[in-house]
């Protein structure tokens, strides 16, 4: 009964979150043109969200780490509350540097997704991780549903607002893992305290060659990824001209798409099919997503491709149960620290290099980053291919 709780806790924990992000998500653009007295926010833009994966980079892992040598809950708590102080810094920055600062502090303590997930490697057997991790990618999904609609409301009437409701929704997560979340049983406590070098545990996985090719493959989705995240506010409001409400409401439907793909998708289909066709099936959707949205005339076409986009994102809660069941149950904090790590060192530049590709290319064609993308896709599919020898369970055929 306390696991279940916990299960429950830690979906609600992300959920919070997800809805905090999503809230200021809308407004981003236009409080870095407010701070900075600026119009052209390109290569400002995708330094804002680099350096928050800069951060992640180097801290993320050693915080996985640290979640393996102390325990997952009081590593979370550090991450939340670093989450409320961020939101509070960009609530009330006068200026671009302390905007910086704000995110710099974020993504120090930024680990609430790589404990969470540690934590459900930790209360769940192998069979159940992909559903498990479906379900964690699920609550960030219900999280983002109504955090970007309220935040495209609340932006159009003043742009701090949002921000000040992400600090209240990231204090609230603080004080419901704070008095509710156990820590959970695993399997050995303690052990030698990680070393302080945060490249560490990236050397750590280096020395697992059968989870070398699954690593690559994370590193390309997670690029790819930074597609959409980074230019869909620009892109979406450059070519159809929609406002901050209607961004927030498109969003919005996305967070509703995520959470039923992930939370009623994502597992059945690893579990009937196998985690590397799951993965296979979800690159084929994004990639037809990401073609279509460059080529779409009208913003209905955005919102009709929601759905595709959202079914692209099952392959990682199976990618990642692949991962887990290459490590002992002592060392996934470290793997989830790495994986965030992997994805955060993608994410220092990809916002940089797509930022710069769109606005070089939104004069002739606006849609060449979604291009590019869909090609990067790809690259994931020998990965997966090389990797297939060396799975630990058969999947059934087709």
């Amino acid at each position: 009964m306390a696991m279940k709780r916990a299960y429950l806790i830690v979906l609600m924990a992300m959920a919070l979150d997800a809805a905090g992000v999503g809230l200021v998500m809308p407004v981003l653009p236009g409080l870095l043109r407010d701070v900075g007295h600026i119009e052209d926010i390109g290569w400002i833009f995708g330094a804002f969200l680099s350096a928050f994966a800069a951060m992640q980079v180097l801290f993320s892992p050693l915080l996985g780490a640290l979640s393996d040598r102390y325990g997952r809950r009081p590593v979370l708590l550090v991450s939340l509350a670093g989450s409320t102080i961020d939101y509070l810094f960009m609530a009330f920055a006068p200026s671009l540097p302390l905007l910086f600062i704000g995110r710099l502090i974020a993504g120090i303590t930024g680990a609430s997704m790589a404990v969470a997930s540690a934590y459900m490697a930790d209360i769940n057997g192998e069979d159940r991780r992909a559903r498990a991790f479906g379900h964690l990618s699920a609550a960030y999904g219900v999280g983002f549903i109504a955090g970007p609609a309220l935040g495209g409301l609340l932006g159009d009437i003043w742009l701090r607002a949002p921000f000040l409701a992400a600090a209240a929704l990231s204090g609230l997560n603080l004080v419901l893992a704070f008095f509710l979340l156990p820590e959970p049983k695993r399997g050995e406590e303690g052990g030698e305290l990680p070393s302080l070098n945060p490249l560490a545990p990236l050397r750590w996985a280096l020395t697992f060659p059968a989870i070398l090719p699954l690593l690559g493959a994370f590193a390309v989705l997670g690029l790819v990824g930074q597609v959409g995240g980074t230019i869909w506010v620009l892109y979406v409001q450059d070519k159809f001209n929609w406002d901050l409400f209607t961004v927030g409401v498109s969003l919005a439907l996305f967070g509703l798409f995520h959470a039923g793909a992930q939370g009623f998708v994502a597992g059945p289909i690893a579990e009937r099919y196998g985690e590397r066709r799951t993965l296979i099936i979800a690159v084929l959707a994004d990639s037809m997503a990401y073609v279509s949205i460059a080529l779409a005339g009208q913003g209905w076409v955005a919102f009709a491709l929601l759905p595709l986009f959202c079914l692209g994102g099952i392959g990682a809660p199976a990618l990642q149960s692949l991962l887990t069941s290459r490590v002992g149950a002592d060392h996934q904090g470290r793997l989830q620290g790495v994986l965030t790590s992997v994805i955060s060192l993608v994410s220092v530049f990809g916002p940089l290099v797509i930022t710069t590709l769109y606005f070089r290319t939104r004069a002739v064609f606006p849609g060449t980053a979604w291009i590019a993308g869909a090609a990067l896709y790809m690259l994931c599919l020998p990965l997966l291919l090389r990797a297939g020898p060396s799975m630990a369970k058969q999947e059934p055929a087709l």
